[in-house]
């Protein structure tokens, strides 16, 4: 089945030795950009399923702190903790990708699971106990932008679908912060929001498959511009089995639970 969905001559997941530089490449940089990774013809059929789901995509518009958190009432409005930046797109759910879906046959493989475990670091990895978050489809037409943030999560897995004209660029700072250390670092959060301080920026196409440490690294997509929808497929695992996304954030992202 993996040969069907994955250029395995470019990326034999099978292969330890290559697992192994593509661990060294993430925990060095933080991201790790597979190039080419899915067959044509997967890519094709993922391009076809957006297209015609895109009406079933829940729009949101939403302004947040980089840190995802509630307010900070010790802190000014426009102080790093609290100030506010803009997240807006459409997202298609679980239950809306087809048990033949290209998407879902990859986020179900075995190999690929073992693989992403041994590049991650992790044991195993589980699918969403909801049946809203496993596999999400975003869409990102002119003007949609994701805001600088952090993530909640130790690692992010995204697969772009379609590249957008123009913008819609993967920005990011690693190792900003230490969050497992409670540090916060709002000098150098203030730094990026005021354009003070060089940013990354990931060159990716159409078919790359991403794996990125994002709880550290702040991160945007900046706004896209032109007629062709940015589309990007997150695709969302736990490190223990059971665990539902919670209602609040279904209800934020989803609009239902």
């Amino acid at each position: 089945m993996t040969d069907s969905l994955v250029r395995l001559d470019l990326h034999p997941l099978a292969d330890r030795g290559w697992r192994h530089r593509c661990r060294e490449q993430l925990n060095h940089a933080g991201a790790l950009v597979l190039r080419q990774f899915l067959q044509t013809a997967a890519l094709e059929a993922i391009v076809q399923e957006g297209n015609a789901q895109r009406h079933l995509a829940y729009h949101t518009l939403s302004k947040h702190n980089v840190y995802l958190m509630k307010p900070d009432a010790d802190f000014s409005a426009d102080h790093p903790r609290n100030r506010d930046v803009i997240s807006t797109k459409g997202c298609i759910t679980d239950d809306a990708i087809a048990t033949d879906s290209p998407l879902r046959q990859l986020y179900t493989d075995e190999l690929f699971k073992q693989f992403l475990c041994d590049v991650l670091g992790e044991d195993a990895l589980y699918p969403y106990a909801d049946p809203l978050s496993s596999i999400n489809l975003h869409y990102a037409p002119h003007g949609q932008e994701l805001g600088w943030h952090f993530d909640n999560s130790s690692f992010a897995i995204t697969l772009l679908v379609q590249k957008p004209q123009a913008g819609g660029v993967f920005q990011y700072v690693k190792d900003l912060r230490d969050a497992d250390a409670g540090e916060m670092n709002y000098a150098g959060v203030a730094a990026v929001l005021d354009e003070r301080l060089p940013v990354e920026a990931l060159a990716i196409e159409p078919g790359d498959l991403v794996l990125f440490r994002g709880r550290n690294a702040l991160h945007r997509v900046t706004p896209t511009e032109g007629e062709v929808t940015r589309m990007l497929a997150v695709l969302a695992y736990n490190t223990q089995p059971g665990i539902a996304l919670s209602e609040t954030a279904r209800m934020t992202f989803y609009g239902r639970l």
